[in-house]
């Protein structure tokens, strides 16, 4: 799945893509900047995973201007992009090329994985958000969001035409829209929203708190 952020023609269109796909785009952002703001301090040290693009970085960044970041992707042109989109704020941001493995080790103020951890198998999953929690201070705040939605024999379907009606009536082309819908239901290993709620569990974290749900889509706010 890693092939479209690897093409210079798809990654350079790529911030059309989230708005007209997942609900409420930007207003995740807003949310998840409040969320850790409750408890990170306002010289936080955050850590993002899944930054390729920069969108939430930009957003979090506007949002907290004593902030700064390290970003982990593992696609080099969303890297680029990721420091394009920035602007005056890349001096603030640390980005590095890879998965969780290779970011620094912290201690963090905060974290993020948005819109991120639903390309990982299940495994991956877990060891992510473990080495995620291991980067964190005792109670720092980490927001996860990603697909997450029943199922059991006979709701994905439904759930995935949804997923790309929504798409269609934001603008999006039609045959683009089934494109990714079938993308999705080929390639994804996604988990019902219980199951996502288990694996932030197993992997240490506490209070978990379900703050957004649209249609194919949730998104949860724990501590490490």
């Amino acid at each position: 799945m890693l092939a479209p952020f690897s093409n210079p023609d798809a990654v350079a269109r790529y911030a059309e893509g989230p708005p007209r796909f997942v609900p409420g785009f930007a207003d995740l952002h807003r949310m998840s900047a409040i969320l850790l703001a409750e408890r990170a301090s306002e010289d936080a040290r955050v850590l993002v995973l899944g930054a390729g693009g920069g969108l939430e970085l930009k957003a979090f960044a506007a949002a907290q201007p004593g902030w700064t970041f390290d970003g982990v992707d593992p696609a080099p042109e969303m890297l680029k992009l990721a420091e394009r989109t920035l602007g005056p704020s890349a001096g603030r941001v640390r980005l590095h090329e890879g998965y969780i493995e290779d970011a620094p080790e912290g201690p963090f103020d905060a974290a993020t994985c948005l819109l991120t951890l639903h390309f990982m198998a299940p495994e991956m999953r877990r060891r992510t958000a473990m080495e995620i929690r291991r980067r964190l201070k005792p109670g720092a705040p980490f927001v996860a969001a990603h697909s997450s939605f029943p199922q059991d024999d006979g709701e994905r379907g439904p759930w995935l035409s949804r997923y790309a009606a929504f798409a269609v009536a934001s603008g999006a082309e039609r045959d683009h829209a089934a494109h990714a819908r079938a993308a999705v239901e080929a390639h994804l290993d996604l988990l019902s929203p219980e199951h996502d709620e288990a694996i932030l569990r197993e992997a240490g974290f506490s209070d978990i708190t379900l703050f957004y749900a649209a249609f194919t889509w949730r998104g949860w706010v724990a501590y490490a």
